[in-house]
């Protein structure tokens, strides 16, 4: 693995485990604050795995701009596949919602786009092998 990618891979997956913790643990908080619906601290610990997010886009966008032109032709489409794919999905599940389907929270719009990616890297990645 080369050093770009072992330094991304390495930062990414500490910032991912800080998430998923920090995920956890505003779940387990959110549960116990449901009987105080107007505390501040409620959106504090609600918005907590916020901030490793914004970690890992910076540690991605550095992943990116370290890597070949070739790598990033290859991941270009893989996200533009992951973007147009989740938008056309969530658009046609909207029309569903309207004729009663039961209405899906916006949280799994950026894990869905992050499935999709990792689908169009697999395909992309094929071709340029």
């Amino acid at each position: 693995m080369n050093t770009p990618a072992a330094r991304f891979f390495r930062l990414f997956v500490y910032s991912l485990e800080t998430f998923v913790i920090t995920f956890i643990i505003s779940f387990i908080s959110a549960t116990f604050l449901s009987d105080y619906p107007s505390n501040p601290a409620k959106v504090i610990v609600s918005l907590a795995p916020v901030v490793p997010g914004v970690f890992m886009i910076i540690f991605l966008l550095q992943y990116f701009s370290k890597i070949d032109e070739l790598q990033q032709r290859i991941q270009l489409i893989a996200i533009g596949f992951s973007a147009g794919t989740t938008g056309l999905l969530t658009f046609f599940y909207g029309f569903l919602e309207n004729a009663g389907f039961r209405p899906v929270s916006l949280m799994w719009v950026f894990p869905l786009m992050l499935m999709l990616w990792g689908v169009g890297l697999a395909f992309v990645s094929r071709r340029y092998k």
